[in-house]
């Protein structure tokens, strides 16, 4: 699937591209989900549970991190991506340019 820059895909190529996707985004809601069930349940534990403090927003934030940092290499860097595209773009470029002696 390395094809030269703005070589047409072919529908082969635009299947599996589209189920990696796909499968990325899913596996993204999926972890969402999962942090707001348990962290719910958590919080309520933290708040009715025997102790005056609420420690719930400890395993939030640092797994909220861990979950941000999906997001980001899911919708901002992964496959296909605009951001992720041109940098490749300009490092093929800068490649090719170092290449031809420029």
């Amino acid at each position: 699937m390395n094809a030269p820059p703005n070589t047409p895909l072919s529908p082969d190529e635009i299947e599996r591209l589209a189920i990696r996707r796909a499968r990325a985004k899913l596996g993204w809601y999926m972890h969402a989900a999962v942090y707001v069930v348990v962290n719910t349940f958590l919080f309520v534990m933290s708040t009715y549970g025997l102790r005056e403090r609420h420690w719930a927003i400890y395993p939030a934030l640092g797994w909220g991190v861990g979950l941000a940092l999906h997001w980001v290499s899911v919708f901002l860097l992964g496959n296909g991506s605009g951001l992720r595209e041109s940098m490749v773009q300009k490092e093929r470029e800068r490649l090719q340019r170092r290449r031809d002696g420029f």
